[in-house]
C-alpha cells in the first residue's frame, strides 16, 4: 500500500508540472484530456485512483510518456526492472493484465510493456497523439488485434506493428493465455 500511495505522489507532481510546463490550466487540460477538472485537481493532490486509460488521454495530452507521469527521478546508468516490481496499469475482469515496465530516455521515447491477456478477453485503447507507432510481439499463445474496425489475428513468434492514432483493441484468443512484449514509439517532443 505504501508503493501505491509513493507511486500516486510522484504521478501528482509529475501532472502538475508538465501541466505548468505546458502552460495549460487545469481546465484546460481537462477540456483536452477528456478528464472531469474534480479528477485532476483530486490527482494533483495524490487522491484517487487514476485508470490507465486516464494516464494515456493525460501523456498523450501533455505530450510526454505514461511512464514518464509515473517515474522518480532517474537511477544511475542502467535500470534493471522486474515484472514483479511494477503494479499492473490493468487488469481485467479474466485476469488479464498490462504492465509498464520502462521508458526508454531521449528525443523520441519507447515504452516497454509487458501483456498477458487471457482468452476472450479485451482492452480498448483510446487513439493516441499522431506519431505514435506500436509494435506488437507474440511471445505465446494468439491474440486478435483490432485496428480502426479491422481484425488482425497475431501468433505467438509473430510481431505486428500500426500507427496508434486509430482506434485499437488487444483481445486474447484461443484457448490458451497470450502473452506479448508491446512497445509504444512516441514521436520527439517539440522543441
Amino acid at each position: 500500500m505504501a508503493e501505491t500511495a509513493a507511486t500516486l505522489r510522484t504521478v501528482a507532481h509529475n501532472v502538475r508540472t508538465a501541466r505548468i510546463r505546458a502552460g495549460l490550466s487545469l481546465e484546460e487540460l481537462s477540456r483536452r484530456a477528456q478528464v472531469s477538472k474534480g479528477a485532476l485537481v483530486g490527482l494533483e493532490k495524490a487522491q484517487g485512483n487514476p485508470n490507465l486509460a486516464t494516464l494515456v488521454r493525460l501523456a498523450d495530452t501533455l505530450g510526454i510518456s505514461v511512464s514518464a507521469l509515473m517515474q522518480g527521478p532517474p537511477e544511475g546508468r542502467v535500470r534493471v526492472v522486474a515484472s514483479e516490481a511494477v503494479a499492473p496499469l490493468w487488469i481485467g475482469d479474466r485476469g488479464s493484465e498490462a504492465r509498464l515496465m520502462l521508458t526508454t530516455s531521449g528525443p523520441a521515447p519507447v515504452e516497454v510493456w509487458r501483456w498477458r491477456l487471457e482468452p476472450d478477453e479485451e482492452y480498448r485503447s483510446h487513439p493516441h497523439q499522431a506519431g505514435v507507432v506500436e509494435t506488437i510481439s507474440v511471445t505465446s499463445g494468439r491474440m486478435t488485434l483490432i485496428v480502426d474496425g479491422t481484425e488482425h489475428v497475431v501468433e505467438a513468434g509473430q510481431t505486428a506493428t500500426f500507427d496508434g492514432d486509430a482506434p485499437h483493441s488487444y483481445r486474447g484468443s484461443g484457448t490458451e493465455t497470450c502473452s506479448l512484449i508491446m512497445t509504444v514509439h512516441l514521436p520527439p517532443a517539440p522543441a
